[in-house]
């Protein structure tokens, strides 16, 4: 079955993922692009990144330039420890069950030499031609990788399995930080990780991981490699940015509650970018990988926790970016308002933000 042919399916399965197939946007692309009138005390200033010391960019051609630059100054701070990462590393299956329609790998490779990692692959049991892939990272709960795989947890962020069942190929990986799929060991991973990189970030790692587990999604028979997308709650939306700023295999980007600013939740922990961010000539904030991303589709979801009104100036100065590629601009907030949590109604916008613009 052809993924186009499936989606046509699903939508009349599924009216509450409901849009028109013709449409360049989703049906609330507007919604999610005006802010309300009064932000919170906690929201930052965020300068714009259109302004340079030689006058302001007002073109795409000057927006590249200016786009390089950037790139090429966050990836000297978070200094890669891994340059180069060769071919996609064999797996074996380790175990393999079928649900929902759906065939579920528990899949086991080396990350890096001598590094072993577990990670889902999750695949609709009848073969879908030019099928969609997504890359789905779990959030800081315990049980890892069987919470986006459907495994253990709740329903509403089994964002893998979810998706499978909608005709795409995903992997879920295991975040460094967790030494087996069933703890999390924080400061003892990012500690035994620092002593082999001590010039290294906490996120250039999950980068580096993430970028290998698109490495394993490619290989899969079935995908089409022009549409990878990527989705994460919490840690994993924290990931998600990254990994639409810096591999451009990444077309679809959905971060739910990570906190989008570095000055919001805990972007300082030896994990992520380190005590570096707090101080006051740290002259980066994530506007500048927003831009890095556009104008590839991006969604961020809030609940007024990490994420939510505050988050505004990010989107808004991201949103000039978009607008040199023409519009609509593909990026937005959307605020369900119901805190760190994925109810029914963000996860339906989220799943279908992914299904839309990978179609």
């Amino acid at each position: 079955m052809k993924f186009k042919s499936l989606l046509a399916t699903i939508l009349l399965l599924s009216p509450s993922l409901a849009f028109s197939e013709e449409s360049a946007s989703v049906d609330w692309l507007t919604e999610i692009q005006i802010s309300p009138g009064d932000l919170p005390a906690n929201t930052p200033m965020v300068g714009s990144l259109l302004e340079t010391p030689r006058g302001m960019i007002t073109t795409q051609r000057q927006w590249e330039s200016r786009k390089r630059e950037i790139r090429r100054r966050w990836l000297r701070y978070l200094s890669p420890a891994i340059k180069n990462r060769g071919a996609a590393p064999t797996y074996e299956v380790i175990k393999e069950d079928t649900t929902d329609g759906v065939i579920r790998q528990l899949i086991r490779y080396e990350v890096e030499p001598g590094e072993v990692v577990d990670a889902y692959l999750l695949r609709p049991v009848e073969p879908v031609k030019n099928a969609p892939g997504v890359v789905v990272f779990h959030s800081t709960v315990n049980h890892s990788i069987r919470q986006p795989a459907g495994v253990e947890g709740v329903k509403e962020k089994a964002f893998g399995l979810a998706l499978a069942k909608q005709g795409f190929i995903a992997i879920c990986p295991r975040n460094y930080l967790w030494p087996n799929n069933d703890i999390i060991k924080a400061q003892e991973m990012a500690d035994r990780y620092h002593a082999r990189n001590p010039n290294s970030t906490g996120m250039s790692k999950m980068l580096y991981d993430g970028q290998v587990a698109i490495d394993i999604l490619e290989m899969q028979s079935g995908l089409d490699r022009k549409s990878i997308g990527v989705i994460g709650h919490s840690l994993g939306a924290k990931e998600v940015i990254y990994m639409g700023a810096f591999d451009d295999r990444v077309k679809v980007i959905v971060s739910s509650e990570g906190g989008v600013s570095t000055t919001f939740s805990n972007w300082y922990a030896p994990w992520y970018l380190g005590d570096a961010i707090r101080n006051e000539q740290f002259p980066h904030d994530h506007e500048e990988l927003l831009g890095l991303i556009a104008p590839r589709p991006f969604l961020l979801v809030g609940g007024d926790s990490a994420d939510g009104d505050q988050s505004w100036p990010i989107i808004h100065r991201a949103l000039e970016v978009y607008n040199l590629y023409g519009e609509p601009a593909h990026i937005g907030l959307y605020n369900h308002r119901q805190g760190h949590a994925v109810p029914v109604e963000a996860e339906q916008r989220m799943l279908q933000w992914l299904i839309h613009y990978l179609n």
